[in-house]
């Protein structure tokens, strides 16, 4: 049995267009929709979604590939800690390419440096245990999804004595640059498809203030096409209504209160505090660091010498995590720039979004 054939089924899709093409049909100038989740940036390009929607509606890539918003400076500290002796560096795959200043975590390892990829970060854990002798260094890269789970594993280290695992810390949180990018003029976001995996930790309260005070209607929406349209036909109700609220599309999983105990992991190891995105510059409160009195698990207290962060010429990145410009508007896009060996993140990230229009692009 396919349980994905429910929601990809054509008839229902060429139907839901329909009723948006009508929902919109009347609306004065163009809704800008931004999607906010590297998941559905996939999705979007892999079922040719964008092309499929009435002229009226602009749907647009942000923020949501946690890779592709890891400044370079962060990757520039994990090669440094690359090098240095007796320590062995566990990511998760999507970073070894990410190119910093200089290197990569990637070139790091065929020069002889200890990189792990682990799949969780107990693996981790495990690591430091099976390798007293060496420090562990994870990388915490990952918005309210992931970092639960890195709050776990640091709580597990710390039951088992093992003084040799520590985090070096990229978590970040995707209210706060939401609210940024809805209060540029420039971009004029009319309407959010909201990141369902992070929504069913934080629960869809987390946005009710964003659209109460920015005035933009917020649609959480799950991964099929048909959740996707509809997700987009929520906006849309909204915007020609001249309303703006929090409305779920993905009840199947995202309750208004989100995941209570993922939370109260969080609240126990991290702490709000100001993060670098790329593209986006300092956020203040856009970021989890570790509480103080979890700060022996913090890698940045390591001494290491780390260059001056210098960003690939020529690459657009930055612009299009903002949803500022297209992929294709990049001069580097498909010609210097490909998957296979990258300049930017947004091309590394199997959800970045220049990975996406490589992939699936015309």
């Amino acid at each position: 049995m396919n349980l994905f054939a429910p929601f990809r089924d054509p008839v229902l899709a060429r139907g839901q267009l329909a009723v948006i093409a009508r929902q919109v049909e009347d609306y004065p100038g163009t809704m800008t929709l931004m999607e906010v989740c590297g998941t559905h940036t996939m999705a979007i390009a892999q079922h040719g979604i964008r092309a499929l929607l009435p002229a009226k509606i602009r749907l647009i890539s942000g923020p949501g590939c946690p890779v592709c918003v890891t400044p370079v400076t962060y990757v520039d500290h994990a090669v440094a800690l690359a090098r240095r002796p007796d320590t062995i560096i566990a990511t998760f795959g999507d970073m070894l390419r990410v190119p910093g200043s200089s290197s990569s975590l990637q070139r790091e390892q065929a020069a002889g440096a200890t990189v792990r990829v682990v799949y969780s970060p107990l693996d981790a854990v495990a690591l430091a245990g099976n390798h007293p002798g060496q420090t562990v260094v994870f990388l915490g890269v990952g918005f309210e999804t992931t970092a639960p789970t890195i709050a776990g594993a640091i709580i597990t280290a710390r039951r088992q004595g093992l003084h040799n695992f520590l985090v070096l810390c990229a978590h970040k949180t995707i209210p706060m640059p939401m609210a940024v990018l809805a209060s540029d003029p420039a971009l004029q976001v009319d309407g959010y498809l909201c990141p369902a995996h992070v929504s069913a930790i934080i629960g869809a309260n987390a946005y009710r203030s964003l659209a109460e005070r920015k005035h933009v209607p917020c649609v959480i929406t799950g991964f099929e096409p048909l959740d996707i349209l509809q997700g987009v036909l929520m906006l849309a109700r909204q915007l020609v209504a001249g309303e703006a609220r929090v409305e779920t599309q993905y009840r199947r999983v995202v309750k208004p209160e989100g995941n209570r105990k993922a939370q109260a992991l969080l609240a126990e190891v991290f702490e709000p505090g100001t993060a670098q995105w790329r593209g986006l510059g300092e956020i203040p409160g856009s970021g989890l660091r570790l509480r103080p009195e979890y700060a022996d698990f913090d890698a940045r207290q390591l001494p290491v010498a780390i260059e001056a962060p210098r960003e690939a010429a020529g690459c657009r990145c930055g612009e299009i995590l903002k949803g500022q410009v297209l992929p294709r508007d990049c001069p580097l896009f498909g010609s210097t720039c490909t998957p296979e060996d990258p300049v930017g993140a947004c091309m590394v990230s199997s959800e970045g979004t220049c990975a996406a229009e490589y992939k699936y692009g015309p």
